[in-house]
């Protein structure tokens, strides 16, 4: 027995007593897959143009060894999820199309995505995706979708129907889900005259996208609200308000993004409502630093937060959990591999609650009991549960897995121009 199993035998002794079986959480953690995010290993660039980028977003930092083909690319992803527990999804954007052919974006097809389909059936992995509102000569004075010029409109209306049919092939093909989420950068630096207007043309634009009817078990549509970005302090169109309506109204998964709300407003209380009146919730994890800046997930109060909240209200199972972030300054592979391990982390650790006797004592308003019995639980051994998690999924336990990056850092990284 080795000296993780050992500790994990003791672990699970302890948390036994709490009625915790810790045998079954692991089955249920391994259940769970996380979307991982394309965008972290090249930095948001893509594949489509060399257009910068757009859209209220930014990347900071020049660590060596971004990567810059389709094959760099997948190869840093392969590094990173052999180092994650568990079999996952990839979330692609549309300008990370694998093409030889000259092609824009209003005239993508399912072709231009089959090796990133062929790959990630090689991988058993399942896709996501998400139409490219940015980063293009056809974004124009901030507008894609709400644009009050037509021709603007219609071009962003074709990508977003190919978009779908693109998501609805990538499920077909992995036998997965596929994802296919809505995120649009309109709105005005300075204060509007009309916020009205520009929502009910993006309105109507999402309508006539959705307007065929796909099959739910290939594809399913999401929205995404923000608070502001950058060129768009003053107003977006598709606000928080806005989306929530659409979303309940014509029956579309509402996402929730860790940094696209005010400063001090927080996701995991947003949960519980929405999940009693949605069809289900699409989960970007992030970090913002006083703005929406997409830092590497870390194990925060937050994250804590929305893992008990997903787990201590059975949400799972209409939650689909992807990462959002993108930082230049350290190792990419790492970034990808600490902010998915610690979403894992934050849902064992809720995992590990003796929920149903917590939910009792609340009940009958032994609020002392609780107090005393949630702080109590912030010293029990998770870490020796978790690194037993990793050691039978045959991914490296603790900091192990950094060694293996920095190898590849030298050997692979390093030699990119």
């Amino acid at each position: 027995m080795t000296t993780i199993q050992q500790r994990y035998e003791e672990a699970k002794t302890a948390y036994a007593k709490l009625g915790v079986d810790t045998d079954a959480v692991l089955k249920k953690l391994a259940d769970v897959k996380i979307s991982m995010h394309v965008w972290q290993g090249d930095d948001v660039q893509g594949f489509l143009s060399d257009e910068a980028l757009s859209g209220g977003i930014s990347v900071t930092g020049n660590y060596p060894g971004a990567a810059h083909t389709p094959e760099e690319l997948r190869q840093d992803l392969e590094k990173a999820y052999s180092l994650i527990p568990g079999k996952h999804k990839l979330n692609l954007h549309a300008i990370y199309l694998d093409t030889e052919e000259a092609v824009d974006l209003n005239e993508l097809e399912p072709k231009h995505f089959e090796k990133w389909v062929a790959w990630a059936k090689e991988q058993g992995l399942g896709l996501d995706f998400n139409p490219t509102f940015f980063s293009h000569p056809m974004f124009k004075d901030g507008f894609t979708l709400a644009s009050p010029d037509e021709e603007v409109r219609q071009f962003w209306i074709e990508h977003g129907k190919r978009s779908r049919q693109i998501a609805a092939y990538m499920g077909k093909e992995t036998g997965q889900v596929c994802v296919n989420n809505f995120w649009v950068p309109d709105g005005y630096k300075d204060n509007p005259i009309d916020r009205f207007t520009p929502r009910e043309r993006l309105m109507t634009a999402l309508d006539e996208i959705f307007a065929e009817e796909l099959p739910a078990e290939y594809t399913i549509d999401a929205v995404e609200s923000k608070l502001f970005g950058l060129g768009a302090e003053a107003y977006t169109v598709g606000s928080h308000e806005f989306y929530m309506g659409y979303g309940l109204t014509r029956d579309k998964l509402i996402c929730l993004d860790a940094g696209h709300f005010h400063p001090t407003e927080v996701i995991s209380n947003k949960l519980s409502s929405l999940a009693l009146f949605s069809k289900g919730i699409l989960l970007h994890v992030s970090r913002p630093v006083r703005w929406d800046s997409d830092h590497v997930v870390i194990m925060d109060d937050e994250l804590q937060e929305i893992g008990r909240e997903l787990v201590r209200n059975d949400l799972l199972p209409k939650t689909n959990i992807g990462l959002d972030f993108f930082d230049a300054t350290i190792n990419r592979v790492a970034a990808w591999v600490i902010g998915t391990r610690n979403t894992q982390k934050a849902l064992l650790k809720a995992m590990l609650e003796p929920i149903e006797e917590l939910k009792a004592i609340e009940l009958s308003g032994d609020f002392t009991t609780r107090l005393a019995m949630t702080e109590e639980l912030k010293d029990y051994p998770y870490a020796d549960v978790w690194n037993y998690f990793c050691e039978s999924q045959g991914v490296p336990a603790g900091l192990d897995w950094l060694s293996e990056v920095k190898t590849y850092e030298e050997t692979v990284l390093k030699a990119r121009k």
